[in-house]
């Protein structure tokens, strides 16, 4: 009988499990994932860490909404740990709460040692992250960092939903693409009681703008010309917008992040700061459906290939709520993993 040790936490409401040992593969909490680069590492997990993924972020050790990490020695010189993400269905390319996780738990129980915790240099799929981690008391209380450069691809682009609806959205990364929509446009009000619902729209318009819209990352990165998620847009009552917002994400297979999404925000920065709503370090505050919030603003201006982008910095809280040791037992006729929705 296999055994893994994982690490649990939840950033504003969202769960992240740390794995900090796998089966055949060497190395405590940091895994040597074979790879010269995270994105080869994140390849060769797509092609050999596919049971794993699903026996911890799948029924019955996980659930449909699970979200995992995978930490590893980093890849650059200078790089103080690596990062692969996962979920319900597959491998990311960043995740912003991901990060927030990581550092509060690498810093609290000592996973990784980084010479300077509020310069902590992170090598993920999607490029360099620099995070802090802002201790009081002897713990993490809050994390904050700075993301990839993020841009708007295109905006207002139409989506045709069928049924005579067409619809605009706003194309931006972050760390991944995703479509942006007014939730009022299809008649969404941002509650907990309005989740069916915005499962079903949110998959809805993801599958219609990959059938209607190529994507191509400036940067030239192959691995990152896809949609990873819809995002829907709600004014917060008596609140100016967009310095106060909320912000729910749909990614992944029909996947709801209980956070505002920290690759989500950096985009939302971005397509203000293209449409001249926010100025550079103007705080922007965004809700989640569990109403947790992430507070981001735009801190430089930079570009990918001549494409005009910002640097976003997040910042939010992270919370351990458990450590586990799961076993595999190869009698187990769930031992690698169900979903229901």
């Amino acid at each position: 009988m296999e055994s893994i040790q994982t690490l649990d936490l939840h950033t504003a409401g969202e769960p992240l499990r740390i794995i900090r040992t796998i089966p055949g593969l060497a190395g405590q909490d940091l895994l040597n994932v074979p790879g010269d680069t995270i994105l080869a590492k994140r390849r060769w997990a797509q092609i050999h860490l596919e049971t794993l993924r699903r026996q911890l972020m799948f029924e019955p050790r996980g659930h449909a909404d699970m979200y995992g990490a995978i930490l590893t020695p980093p890849v650059t010189p200078d790089g103080d740990v690596g990062v692969l993400f996962l979920h319900n269905g597959g491998f990311s390319t960043m995740c912003g709460h991901g990060i927030i996780g990581i550092v509060k738990a690498g810093l609290d129980r000592d996973l990784f040692q980084p010479a300077d915790s509020s310069n902590i240099r992170i090598d993920t799929p999607a490029g360099r992250v620099v995070a802090a981690g802002h201790v009081e008391a002897g713990v993490v209380a809050r994390v904050s960092f700075q993301n990839v450069p993020s841009f708007v691809l295109a905006d207002q682009l139409k989506i045709d939903l069928g049924d005579d609806l067409v619809i605009q959205a706003a194309l931006a990364f972050g760390g991944a693409f995703y479509a942006y929509v007014d939730a009022d446009v299809v008649g969404l009000s941002l509650r907990p009681d309005r989740y069916p619902a915005i499962v079903d729209w949110g998959k809805r318009i993801k599958q219609a703008f990959m059938q209607q819209h190529t994507i191509v990352h400036p940067g030239g990165e192959q691995d990152l010309n896809f949609l990873y998620g819809s995002i829907f847009v709600e004014p917060l009552m008596d609140k100016p917008f967009p310095q106060y917002s909320r912000n729910v994400c749909v990614f992944a297979e029909g996947e709801v992040d209980r956070s505002p999404t920290g690759t989500g925000v950096s985009g939302r920065a971005a397509i203000h700061y293209a449409r001249g709503e926010v100025s550079l370090h103007k705080q922007l505050i965004m809700h989640s459906l569990v109403d947790s919030a992430f507070q981001v603003r735009c801190i430089a201006e930079t570009d990918v290939n001549g494409h005009q982008a910002i640097i976003p910095e997040v910042n939010g809280q992270a919370f351990i709520t458990g450590e586990h040791q799961f076993l595999l037992d190869k009698a187990d006729p769930f031992v690698d993993g169900f979903l229901l929705r």
